[in-house]
């Protein structure tokens, strides 16, 4: 059984850092990016970084770019998102996702494309 469980939200002033971790298990993803997205109240689900689990490319949303970065531990079967420089509009509930990966410059970035997903966890950056 494939499980994603993600870890290390919490409340941050802005400016400030947090660093998610997302243990996976079940499965081989050697074939997959591993996405981040996030979800603040009354709006979408939104990409927000994605890190491959085989090669490590990384890709981010424009929002994010220069402040956040993707990164994997193989050995651990854990990916791992550093917010930094944290704004407000960074409150949401951040997911972690598996998604298959062709080994191109396309990189999945719907909530369609990624098929496993954890359960989530609160970040929540006050003003």
């Amino acid at each position: 059984q494939v499980q994603l469980v993600e870890s290390g939200g919490g409340l941050v002033q802005a400016g400030g850092s947090l660093r998610l971790s997302c243990a996976a298990s079940g499965r081989a993803f050697t074939s997959y990016a591993m996405g981040w997205f996030r979800q603040a109240p009354g709006k979408e689900r939104e990409f927000v970084a994605a890190v491959t689990w085989s090669a490590g490319r990384t890709f981010y949303a424009d929002s994010v770019k220069g402040r956040f970065t993707a990164s994997r531990d193989n050995a651990k079967n854990t990916v791992y998102l550093q917010m930094n420089s944290l704004k407000p509009e960074d409150t949401a509930v951040y997911y972690c996702a598996a998604g298959y990966y062709g080994g191109t410059s396309y990189y999945p970035r719907s909530m369609r494309e990624y098929e496993y997903w954890g359960q989530g966890t609160q970040v929540t950056v006050s003003s």
